[in-house]
């Protein structure tokens, strides 16, 4: 199935002090890594390290990602963690919606591997009573309408599908199960931001992030003119900046330049 030209998967090895420093970051459920290349991008330019795949079943068709499951997408995110962390002394990771659940699963099975966690509107969750018939409307409809480009800022596109993908979308919410029945094991450092209008992940899904890992160094920041892909939004310019502070923070590196 040919790649979209939109959906390329993205790399830096880093340059300079902070290339000792990884950073692999997770795209949601039917984007691809447009919706965090730009992050990646400026990760890049502070000389880190930065990897962005293209998770199976993205950025192709909504059809292809149907015949695709969250172990997939974890495997996936699983092998290019590793991969870093061979060529990293350190690694963080960063997440957006189902990206933000999918980062938090490596968190919760890698422990000490992972230095700190970037969240961006993670779903762990949803609040739609419709989808308790999800495990049976999987086997009689393909898909429903989608839920793409819920951007503020006018005249940006994610990329991503147009439909919703039934089975994927099953998938997606038994990872939930799994990464909300884990949380307690998530002890790394989280910055998470938050968008205070959301049309597809609700407010239920951070709080039970918050209330439920062991973190104890933790900041939620709100954004208040984004909706839920913050990275391609009005505040997009911020969640750079203070994810690179936060990294830089609690690197190494970070701490070398801090004493010197």
């Amino acid at each position: 199935m040919p790649v979209q030209p939109h959906a390329e998967e993205f790399r830096s090895p880093g340059s300079g002090p902070n290339a000792a420093v990884g950073v692999l970051l997770s795209h949601g459920f039917t984007g691809s890594p447009r919706s965090m290349r730009p992050f990646a991008e400026h990760l890049a330019a502070e000389g880190y390290g930065v990897a962005v795949p293209r998770l199976p079943g993205h950025g192709t068709s909504w059809q292809e990602m149907n015949k695709t499951g969250w172990p997939d997408w974890y495997a996936v995110l699983d092998n290019e963690l590793e991969r870093l962390r061979k060529e990293h002394d350190e690694v963080f990771l960063v997440g957006q919606s189902m990206g933000g659940c999918l980062v938090l699963r490596l968190a919760e099975q890698h422990g000490t591997d992972v230095s700190g966690l970037v969240l961006i509107n993670p779903s762990v969750q949803t609040d739609d009573k419709r989808l308790v018939l999800l495990p049976v409307l999987s086997r009689l409809v393909p898909s429903f309408p989608g839920v793409a480009n819920d951007i503020k800022k006018p005249g940006v596109d994610e990329g991503a599908y147009d439909r919703m993908p039934l089975r994927a979308l099953h998938s997606l919410s038994q990872l939930w199960q799994l990464t909300r029945d884990d949380l307690a094991k998530v002890t790394q450092p989280v910055l998470m931001f938050r968008s205070t209008v959301d049309h597809v992940v609700e407010p239920s899904s951070g709080r039970t992030v918050l209330a439920s890992i062991s973190s104890r160094d933790v900041t939620e920041t709100l954004l208040e003119d984004s909706y839920h892909v913050a990275t391609l939004d009005n505040d997009a310019p911020r969640i750079f900046a203070d994810s690179a502070a936060f990294i830089r923070r609690l690197s190494a590196v970070g701490e070398q330049v801090a004493d010197a």
